[in-house]
Formats: C-alpha cells, structure tokens, sequence
C-alpha cells in the first residue's frame, strides 16, 4: 500500500439562482471529498485547476490550500468542502491537481480526475 494515496470524489450542479444566460454567466457548484487511503498522515498544501469551457479556452487557478483551509488527514480520514466556478458557456469540464506535504515532509502530487460541469436542459 503505498503510505501516501487518496481518493478523490466531485459531485457538481448547477446554480440557475445564480447564473445569467443572456449575460454569458453559468455558475457551478462542485463537492470534493478528499479521502486518505494511504497509511501516513497528509497535508493538503495548495490546489492548480483547468477550467475548461465549452469553446476550449482554458483557464488556470492557483491557490494554496482549499476554502482558506490546509486539512491535514491521517490514515482514514476524510475532507469535504463546495467551491464554485462559472463558465461563459453552459457546459465545461475542470481537472487539477491537490499538492500535498506528508509528516515526514514528502512532497506529492494528487491528481483530481476530470469532471464536467453541465447546465441541464430544459423543454420549453
């Protein structure tokens, strides 16, 4: 087992309350629980996404840690937290990835696997 792994999870939905069409504004909400499946205690230090749109234009963010926070999660625990994004388009996908320090002062990074962020359609 490998003393330093974690299992990422997203869900997303849409916020229509705070979206605006006609101006080009689709925002999201997105969930990320970050599970430790590895043996040693981790720290997530700072997070990179791609935030990709429905016309492929790409747009990066960087930060250190998530929602103000640096969780630090032994052997078994979980963090969860919502953030959000908005598009200019109703459908994009982001993908990153979590850089994490271990107690022993190993750096690693953990891939967040790509998701979509959809507006779901609606018959008139």
């Amino acid at each position: 087992m490998n003393p330093h792994e974690i299992s990422i999870t997203v869900k997303t939905q849409y916020l229509a309350d705070q979206s605006d069409p006609d101006n080009r504004q689709f925002a999201f909400a997105y969930t990320v629980t970050i599970k430790n499946t590895g043996t040693a205690s981790i720290q997530l230090i700072a997070r990179h996404w791609f935030i990709t749109d429905g016309e492929n234009d790409v747009q990066e963010v960087r930060g250190l840690g998530v929602v103000g926070q640096q969780p630090l999660l032994r052997a078994g625990e979980q963090f969860e937290y919502t953030s959000w994004a908005t598009l200019p388009t109703p459908a994009g996908t982001m993908r990153g990835e979590y850089f994490c320090v271990t107690e022993e002062a190993q750096f690693f990074q953990a891939p967040i696997p790509e998701f979509a962020l959809v507006m779901p359609r609606t018959l008139h």
